[in-house]
């Protein structure tokens, strides 16, 4: 493999902008688990909006793999000096480290910062291209005497090449909800056990009776004082709970003008006036497969279950309604499974530089992958759909 990797060119980046944004979405579009959030000017705004950078902790090297002018592979990777904003947790791991004097960051990176979306991460033309990739990235990582490397929410031909260079493969639960061709809302509420269907319907029942309405705008129908409304409930959420958001508004206005296709957006309103909101990420509209993702919210007032209806219901509804196959709910929150987001693994692969750490952490991983098949039993048990007779 080495003296393959020898015919090739890689290169290290520090902006994304070095790398050609058609060649990147292109190899994008070829692999296994595409998303909107892998794509150039996703990645570019993060970075551009001063959302992920070296002053809040991400610090870019994005990898590319060439054969002359032809890119073969190509990954983002950032150097973090904290675990926020990732999605799965390694707190302890790095407590481990500063107990035994050792430093754990700063540490590598593969993922989409602040996106727990699982999708394909290494792009790349072939495995063997992707392994190569890899590979290169690891042996950058030791170079640079870094403690560790993480590849989170990869798609099964992340997996893959992770698995043959011999990463520690760790997974977690997510919760997404599969159309089953319903025809409409209550179609959906009529394959729910009667409890679950009670409860949808009394909670979209308190939204309703508070006088609350919903309109939704797709795509360049967002107008920029939607968008603008938006960020205020988006900045307004995180406050109230005593953060800062992630993202910046600089950030969503690059969406507005460069990825308007891949957004959805609700807004709630009540007597004449906005007041919440939900945007949604969507992927692949008017094709079999299509895609929605449950991203952002806020609301200005509170009202009894505003978030159930605008980040679950009214999502649903619209995703039954334009054929969307798939609603991805996001991180954590087993309370999905009572709207009919069903538990489902996503994975992550690590690579950890000591040799003993990386024995107990291996350790722990076994321990945590059986209690996380119990969790998943267990969450089967609570199946909030009809029970075949």
């Amino acid at each position: 493999m080495q003296k393959d990797l020898n015919d090739y060119g890689i290169r290290v980046h520090s902006d994304l902008s070095e790398i050609p944004s058609a060649a990147w979405d292109a190899l994008l579009a070829t692999q296994d688990l595409p998303s909107p959030f892998m794509q150039h000017a996703y990645l570019q705004a993060m970075h551009d909006s001063g959302s992920a950078v070296p002053a809040t902790g991400w610090t870019p090297r994005f990898f590319s793999l060439w054969q002359g002018d032809t890119l073969q592979a190509a990954c983002p990777l950032y150097l973090k000096d904290h675990s926020y904003g990732e999605y799965v947790f390694d707190w302890a791991w790095a407590n481990a480290y500063q107990q035994h004097g050792l430093r754990y960051y700063p540490k590598a990176l593969i993922a989409v910062p602040f996106t727990p979306v699982p999708g394909s991460r290494l792009l790349a033309t072939s495995p063997a291209m992707r392994q190569m990739l890899l590979q290169a990235v690891v042996a950058w990582c030791e170079q640079e005497n870094l403690s560790s490397m993480h590849l989170l929410f990869g798609s099964p031909a992340d997996l893959a090449a992770s698995e043959a260079l011999g990463l520690m493969a760790r997974n977690t639960v997510q919760f997404h909800w599969d159309n089953q061709g319903w025809e409409d809302f209550d179609g959906f509420l009529g394959s729910l056990n009667q409890e679950k269907r009670k409860k949808i319907r009394q909670e979209r029942r308190k939204v309703s009776e508070a006088g609350v309405s919903f309109r939704w705008s797709q795509g360049s129908d967002i107008s920029a004082a939607d968008w603008d409304f938006f960020y205020a409930c988006y900045e307004r959420t995180y406050l109230e709970h005593g953060n800062a958001p992630y993202l910046t508004p600089a950030f969503f206005k690059a969406m507005q003008s460069h990825m308007p296709e891949n957004w959805l957006l609700f807004i709630a309103e009540r007597e004449g006036r906005p007041m919440a909101s939900s945007l949604i990420g969507v992927h692949g509209l008017g094709r079999d497969q299509a895609v929605a993702y449950g991203r952002y919210w806020g609301a200005l007032e509170r009202v009894d279950c505003l978030h159930f209806e605008a980040c679950y219901y009214q999502p649903l509804q619209w995703c039954i309604a334009h054929g969307v196959r798939r609603f991805e709910g996001g991180a954590q929150g087993e309370h999905k499974m009572a709207r009919a987001l069903m538990p489902v693994s996503t994975h992550s692969s690590h690579w950890l530089a000591d040799d003993r750490f990386a024995q107990a952490v291996a350790q722990f991983l076994e321990r945590e992958g059986q209690g996380v098949d119990k969790y998943m039993a267990h969450l089967d048990e609570r199946n909030p759909f009809k029970r075949a007779d």
